[in-house]
């Protein structure tokens, strides 16, 4: 499994796209889709900050990623099926893919360049470690007493290389994080 903070970073973008396409066509629960994404992308935005924007100029994308905390918290109070849920979603969405499409053809690719493979992996562990402790902070209280949250378990899944856990539910990364063990 690759463990370079370019492939982590683009694995999370793409896990982000899955959940924006079940929320546009209204698949699943959509409160649960939206406070996995909330999860998903303040610590994805955490961990970026904390451990890989240090080292290069990323003082624009630090600034889309509070743009993207306004508009992510205007979709949190937003009521599913509403015309405010429908407007924050794309707002979100619009900004979000603005920064994803940045941070793939500048950012990333410049980070490569001034980066060598061994400090790729030195700051992909960084920032799953910094990514995962931000996921356990925010989803601690969701679920039951020691159950871990989907953010958590697709965490796990990520670490274990389960291939489909992008578009896998709570239970389903449960059960193949059990099929991975056995």
């Amino acid at each position: 499994m690759a463990t370079d903070v370019i492939t982590l970073i683009t694995q999370d973008h793409r896990v982000v796209e899955g959940i924006f396409d079940k929320l546009k066509k209204g698949q699943g629960d959509q409160k649960a889709l939206v406070s996995e994404l909330h999860a998903l992308l303040i610590a994805h935005a955490r961990a970026e900050e904390d451990r890989v924007y240090p080292g290069i100029d990323a003082h624009h994308s630090v600034e889309e990623h509070k743009e993207a905390e306004v508009l992510l918290d205007s979709l949190v109070r937003a009521q599913p099926g509403t015309a405010e849920f429908a407007k924050a979603l794309d707002d979100l969405i619009e900004s979000i893919n603005h920064h994803v499409e940045e941070e793939e053809t500048k950012l990333l690719p410049e980070l490569k360049k001034v980066s060598d493979a061994k400090e790729l992996e030195r700051l992909g562990k960084a920032f799953q470690q910094r990514r995962a402790e931000e996921l356990q902070a925010l989803g601690g209280s969701s679920g039951g007493p020691g159950e871990p949250t989907k953010a958590e378990l697709y965490e796990q899944a990520q670490q274990a290389d389960i291939p489909g856990r992008s578009q896998m539910g709570k239970e389903e990364l449960a059960q193949a994080l059990r099929e991975a063990k056995s």
